[in-house]
Formats: structure tokens, C-alpha cells, sequence
């Protein structure tokens, strides 16, 4: 008999399978706004539950049909703008390198994280265009304003849009300042998520790459990748592409184009009965996310506007008829 094709185990698009360093991710790239307003947030993980939506997209089989979609639910306390970095481009090496950062009135929570200055600067005010080539917010978190149990905030850089003198004015505007998801996205807007996945541990290659359990008969092991000789060790080591054991989850991981389904301050619409599993009650405002959302509950969720949008996707908000609040614990 033909000898049946396999495709390769594991994607090479997601190498090296390393832990993550942080447990929330780095945005290398943000998308260009003419809108001078920050062009990401963050959220956390509360669980998922299902919604009836009537299908409105026209080019749908099931178009004025009302259909069952499953639903992630997104905490979004307000964040705090609490300073900002300055990026100048470098005369040798021409790379826009960090020069200057100006933190706002630090609060007690931040001390958890970083070493804050005790008188605020006011350096801010003799800033000019000319005198930068790119500027970052810092974000700070509020996760003690939510159920999860943490005070330490989380910290990173958040593009704006604009031009530089627009920029420039956001910031003075609202540093040190609080805000909220609704003054970056909005209802029906297509999104990127960043999230860093369900840590595993060290998990073999049946698990980890899906490889073939050999027969019981086989020499040495049955839970290997079987002969890797000539191509795959003729150079004097085992080449990284070979199926191995090794870390399974905890890595860095976008999702791209996800829907915002709804937004709301009224968290009694999706609190279910009980709380949601390892996580509680929502008391902040939400989001409401067509699909699952990587990483588990508690974790922290990056938000950006798309990279690569879906232009067949229509951004319009959903006329959603049922929420499902009933206990997910199983009861």
C-alpha cells in the first residue's frame, strides 16, 4: 500500500516554543491614527458564556435568522496615563532611541511597581515638537479595582495618534489622568488581541506536536519522532525543526481581527449566577468579544487597532436578543 502523507508537526511559524519573559506581552507595532487618541488598552480575562444575535451581514445563508455565537467577556477598568517617553533618532546609528521620560504625580499603587519620584516633574511644559522624533503614553493598570485579587499594576508603552503637535497636546492634556476603554474603541470595532496562553509545562512530542505513537514493538521509545538520521542530525546535532520535548504554552500569541460585540458600564447584563469560574463578579465597564480569547482567567489581554483588518467584516454593532447569565460552575 501507498505510504499515507503527513504534514509536518508543528507550525514553524511559531518558533522558538519559549516561555514568555512577562506574563503580559510587548506590542511591537502599533497601526498609524490621524486621530490624536491612544491606539491601545488593556483588559482582563473574565470567562466566556453564549449570546443570541440576529445575523444582520446580507451575504449570510442564515441573514434576519437569529443564531448562537460564544462569547468572551473582557473586564476594562479604567487605566492611568502615568507618564510619558520621548524618542530622539540616534545621529550614528539613525534608530529612534528613548531619551527622555517625564512621570506624572505618582500614585500609591505604582510604587509597586517602579521607583517614583518624589516631587512631580515639570519638565513637560518646556517640551516642544522639534525637540522629539516619537513619543509613547505609559499606561498604568488598575487591577486592584477588580475582583482578581492583585494591587501591583502593570506598565507599558501605548502609541498615539496624530500628528506630533497633537500628540504632544493629548498628553499634556491627560497626563495623570484616567481612561477609559470607551475613549479608544467602540461598539462593533474589529480589534487585535495580545495575550500571553495557558501555561502547560514540559510536555512531550505526542502532546506538544501531535507526532504518531509508534507500535509496541519499536526500539527505544513509542512516544518519539522515530528515525530523524540523515538530514535531521548529518550535521553533527539534531536540528531544531525535530519534534522534541519541550515548554508547551505560556508563549506569546496575537489574535487577529475579533469583533467587539458589545460595551457596557451595567455589569449586571452578563454577571451569571454564582460568578464566573476563578474569577467572580465583573464591576467594572466590559467588553464583550465575538469568540474566544487566548490565555486564562485573571490574565491581562493587550488591545490594538487592527494590524491587517478584515475589510469583509462589517463593523457595525450586534442586535443581540439573549445574554446567557446562568451558573457556569456546573450546578
Amino acid at each position: 500500500m501507498p505510504k499515507a502523507h503527513k504534514s509536518r508537526s508543528g507550525s514553524m511559524q511559531v518558533w522558538p516554543r519559549v516561555r514568555s519573559k512577562r506574563v503580559y506581552p510587548r506590542i511591537q507595532r502599533f497601526t498609524e491614527s490621524k486621530e490624536a487618541k491612544l491606539q491601545g488598552f488593556a483588559a482582563y480575562k473574565v470567562g466566556m458564556t453564549h449570546v443570541i444575535v440576529t445575523d444582520m451581514k446580507k451575504t449570510s445563508p442564515t441573514h434576519g435568522e437569529d443564531v448562537f455565537i460564544p462569547v468572551t467577556i473582557l473586564e476594562c477598568p479604567p487605566a492611568r496615563i502615568a507618564g510619558v517617553r520621548f524618542y530622539k533618532k540616534n545621529p550614528i546609528s539613525k534608530s529612534i532611541q528613548p531619551s527622555l521620560d517625564i512621570l506624572a504625580k505618582a500614585d500609591k499603587e505604582l510604587s509597586r511597581k517602579i521607583d517614583t519620584p518624589k516631587k512631580e516633574s515639570s519638565k513637560l511644559a518646556s517640551v516642544k515638537a522639534e525637540d522629539f522624533e516619537d513619543l509613547k503614553i505609559l499606561l498604568e493598570t488598575h487591577p486592584g479595582m477588580t475582583g482578581i485579587g492583585k494591587k501591583k499594576p502593570e506598565l507599558f508603552e501605548v502609541c498615539v495618534g496624530g500628528s506630533k503637535e497633537e500628540r504632544l497636546n493629548f498628553v499634556k492634556e491627560n497626563l495623570g489622568k484616567d481612561i477609559s476603554v470607551k475613549d479608544v474603541f467602540k461598539e462593533g470595532q474589529i480589534i487585535d488581541t495580545h495575550a500571553i496562553s495557558k501555561g502547560k509545562g514540559f510536555q512531550g512530542p505526542v502532546k506538544r506536536f501531535g507526532v504518531k505513537v509508534r507500535h509496541h514493538k519499536s526500539e527505544k521509545t513509542k512516544r518519539g519522532p522515530g528515525c530523524i538520521a540523515g538530514g535531521w542530525s548529518a550535521q553533527g546535532q539534531t536540528m531544531y525543526r525535530v519534534a522534541h520535548a519541550g515548554q508547551m504554552g505560556y508563549h506569546t500569541r496575537i489574535d487577529y481581527n475579533k469583533q467587539i460585540l458589545k460595551m457596557s458600564d451595567d455589569p449586571k447584563e452578563i454577571n451569571v449566577s454564582g460568578g464566573y469560574s476563578r474569577y467572580g463578579n465583573v464591576k467594572n465597564t466590559y467588553l464583550m468579544m465575538k469568540g474566544s480569547i487566548i490565555g486564562p482567567a485573571k490574565r491581562i489581554i493587550r488591545l490594538e487597532n487592527p494590524i491587517r483588518p478584515n475589510k469583509k467584516m462589517e463593523q457595525v454593532p450586534a442586535a443581540i436578543q439573549y445574554i446567557s447569565i446562568t451558573s457556569k460552575q456546573g450546578k
